[in-house]
């Protein structure tokens, strides 16, 4: 079982970059799926998550605005659509899933870190000045 995250490199502040997780050994198509990121120096933080069917999304105060989750089911995946980038964005990113959330599962539940089981290895985001 296998959570391969994608898309991070070196960005200007304002510009956008999408992140891609995909996963494999198993079917993610029921899970909460995450996205969390860590700074240097930071601990790990919630960043987003969406529902099984897509219908839920739920961000960080943070990136709500600027950020997008979104999921392709048909092809086990969930990206991060990431505008208006900020110096302060730069973290590695981290792409989760949750096995065992309900389909509504709110906020306070999708963003705590110990309800997912499978993480991926993470993709570093650079925004520079």
């Amino acid at each position: 079982v296998q959570l391969q995250a994608s898309g991070g490199g070196l960005v200007q502040a304002g510009d956008s970059l999408r992140l891609s997780c995909a996963a494999s050994g198993r079917t993610f198509s029921r899970d909460l799926m995450g996205w969390f990121r860590q700074a240097p120096g930071k601990e790990r933080e919630f960043v987003a998550a969406i529902s099984r069917t897509g219908g839920s999304t739920y961000y960080s105060d943070s990136v709500k605005g600027r950020f997008t989750i979104s999921r392709d089911n048909a092809k086990n995946a969930v990206y991060l659509q990431m505008n208006s980038l900020k110096l302060e964005d730069t973290a590695v990113y981290f792409c989760a899933a949750d096995p065992n959330a309900i389909l509504y599962s709110g906020l306070s539940y999708s963003s705590r870190q110990q309800n997912y089981d499978y993480w991926g290895q993470g993709t570093q985001v650079t925004v520079s000045s």
